[in-house]
């Protein structure tokens, strides 16, 4: 087990590094930029480093498609999450997530470059695809599954749905 903000390793030793969760975990932005930091240390000149981050707007999306806005103490996580990012879950709901830091994705795109990485690409993970009701039944239809990864790769890195996606990615170049 590591600590993203103090890798044991040597300086310009990798190739890529992936910061697939880590950044969510850290609830403050100075850790943040410890972790994307460190990353940027044990890369090599031309490393491409990997970081997913969890939507802001993830818990709103979440809580309208899962039936939560009804439930006052999901309403009360939704409201501090679009304030500032600081997602808590103040009982054992399982539903509800965890301690989380929930980013804007023009917070991220600063993150990352204020750490002296360039944006090689910001996208969406899951994109409008994840709201698909039928998506199992779109995904087996050949035509229709050409159809969807079609759109999706013409539509992740548009900004206008990188945040209606619950992951986004950044991809950082040393």
């Amino acid at each position: 087990m590591g600590d993203a903000r103090n890798l044991d390793y040597a300086d310009a030793c990798a190739d890529a590094v992936l910061l697939l969760g880590p950044l969510y975990h850290l609830t403050e932005r100075a850790d943040r930029l410890k972790a994307l930091s460190e990353a940027y240390r044990v890369l090599r000149p031309g490393g491409l480093m990997f970081v997913a981050a969890i939507s802001r707007f993830a818990s709103f999306l979440s809580g309208m498609t899962h039936g939560l806005l009804s439930d006052p103490v999901f309403v009360e996580i939704i409201r501090q999450d679009l304030k500032d990012g600081q997602h808590r879950n103040p009982t054992n709901n399982p539903q509800y997530f965890t301690t989380t830091f929930f980013h804007h994705p023009d917070e991220l795109r600063t993150e990352v470059e204020e750490t002296g990485f360039s944006i090689e690409k910001l996208a969406a993970i899951e994109g409008p695809v994840m709201w698909m009701k039928n998506f199992d039944a779109d995904w087996e239809d050949v035509r229709r599954r050409a159809l969807l990864l079609e759109f999706l790769d013409a539509t992740e890195e548009e900004p206008a749905f990188i945040g209606t996606s619950s992951h986004f990615l950044a991809i950082g170049c040393k």
